[in-house]
């Protein structure tokens, strides 16, 4: 069954044609905005779903307009260029790496350092409502698009399939990243930094290529509390079900929910309760989220006219990990939008660590894999400032039949090494289950 009708195409074109120069459209639609992303992403070279803990789903395909930008004033630039468009309502996709200057390898060829793109063709839905939005740059007739739409079907409902042998590979090592970690464990101790996050990656090769978006369905089914993200750039998707919340900026109310600190989910809901009263009850963990929250807060002050940084975390349980949460909210000062946030908060010490140039510094010495855009930021935002950006967490990057997972932990001077090595084993389950089940 095609998703438009041959009437709703119709309209689109009479909205096209009546206009000029750089023409947009929306209707309303009646169809899940992800059975688009997997109708048409296959059809495009830049495609993103992304959903949120509130429901709310974005779809974007094709491109009508982009921009990229690396090193320091990132960011800055990206807003200029997006406020030059004069088009403050329309909703561009980010995303960013970890380190200012992009990744470095050939892995992430398609992700530069940030990027922002409006879709050609993008859906919105909120609650009942399902809006599809049709942008057609300046000089560009509307024909090709429209016929686009009109050759795309409902999706068929079909399981995630087998996907064969695997083979799954650490890079580094597990001795070896335990070994590192015990080196940071003895930097801190001598006082070169009070935190650092260090991360590794697993390899998964599968006998066949993975099953893109039918694993993202699964994601999305499986962790509809986090922030899910697939962002196509030519032959690869970056996937991901972050928990962590950067930014959300809605008019001039900001919203930011740090996490650091982690304890595994109970085996019943007796023994959840008691992880999670040890995990509040942990001076590492607290300390480890104090770093976090104290950093974040110091970074704000200076955007806004008030700030609310709640005194103690709260729990926040995910699946498979439960960590130490707070909530903090403000009211910023007139012109600052989120990519203002971002350019003063990022990399949190969350993903990098305290102080965080030295941070940043020992682990571009330390780690012996390029993070690309894990830890970096997904999300949406405006011309006007708004938008909503997750860290880029529970992650990986697909390439046909071999995926690169990606996880982390926060290093404090009581942390150990089989400890923090567990933490990470459990932030890769998500993916990890999806690709290897069998």
């Amino acid at each position: 069954m095609l998703l438009l009708t041959a009437e709703e195409v119709a309209e689109l074109r009479d909205l096209l044609t009546s206009q000029s120069g750089f023409r947009i459209a929306s209707i309303d639609v009646d169809f899940d905005a992800f059975d688009f992303a997997r109708t048409g992403a296959s059809l495009v070279d830049r495609a993103v779903a992304y959903s949120m803990p509130n429901g709310d789903r974005l779809v974007g395909i094709g491109t009508a307009w982009s921009t990229s930008s690396t090193g320091a004033g990132r960011f800055t630039r990206i807003k200029a260029k997006l406020r030059d468009m004069g088009r403050p309502d329309l909703k561009a996709f980010v995303g960013y790496s970890f380190h200012r200057d992009g990744p470095y390898s050939d892995l992430w060829e398609g992700y530069p350092a940030a990027e922002a793109f409006l879709p050609r063709i993008g859906i919105e839905q909120s609650g009942d409502r399902t809006r599809l939005t049709v942008i057609v740059p300046k000089g560009d007739e509307p024909g090709p698009t429209l016929d686009l739409l009109a050759s795309m079907r409902h999706p068929e409902w079909v399981p995630v399939a087998d996907l064969g042998d695997h083979s799954i590979e650490s890079r580094p090592s597990v001795t070896e990243w335990a070994k590192i970690v015990g080196d940071a464990v003895e930097a801190i101790k001598r006082g070169d930094l009070d935190k650092v996050v260090l991360a590794r990656s697993v390899i998964v090769r599968s006998s066949e290529p993975v099953e893109i978006l039918k694993v993202f369905r699964e994601l999305v089914r499986l962790y509809p509390q986090s922030y899910n993200f697939a962002w196509k750039s030519g032959d690869a998707v970056f996937m991901g079900a972050s928990p962590e919340l950067i930014a959300q900026v809605e008019g001039a109310r900001i919203c930011s929910n740090p996490l650091a600190g982690s304890a595994a989910r109970g085996e019943g809901e007796e023994d959840d309760r008691l992880i999670g009263e040890r995990l509040l009850a942990s001076g590492k963990d607290r300390e480890e989220h104090a770093l976090v929250v104290d950093d974040l807060a110091k970074r704000l002050s200076p955007l806004t006219v008030a700030l609310d940084v709640p005194q103690a975390p709260i729990l926040k349980a995910m699946v498979t990990v439960q960590h130490l949460s707070t909530v903090i909210e403000g009211v910023l000062v007139d012109g600052v939008g989120i990519l203002d946030v971002i350019d003063a908060v990022h990399p949190t010490p969350a993903v990098g660590g305290v102080d965080r140039e030295a941070a940043v510094r020992y682990i571009s010495a330390a780690e012996e894999i390029d993070r690309g855009w894990y830890t970096g930021g997904v999300g949406w935002i405006n011309g006007a400032g708004d938008g909503a950006i997750c860290i880029a967490l529970r992650c990986g990057l697909i390439r046909g039949d071999t995926t690169h997972l990606y996880a982390g932990a926060g290093i404090v001077a009581d942390s150990k090494p089989e400890a923090e090595l567990q933490e990470t084993r459990l932030k890769l389950k998500p993916l990890m289950d999806l690709l290897t089940a069998n």
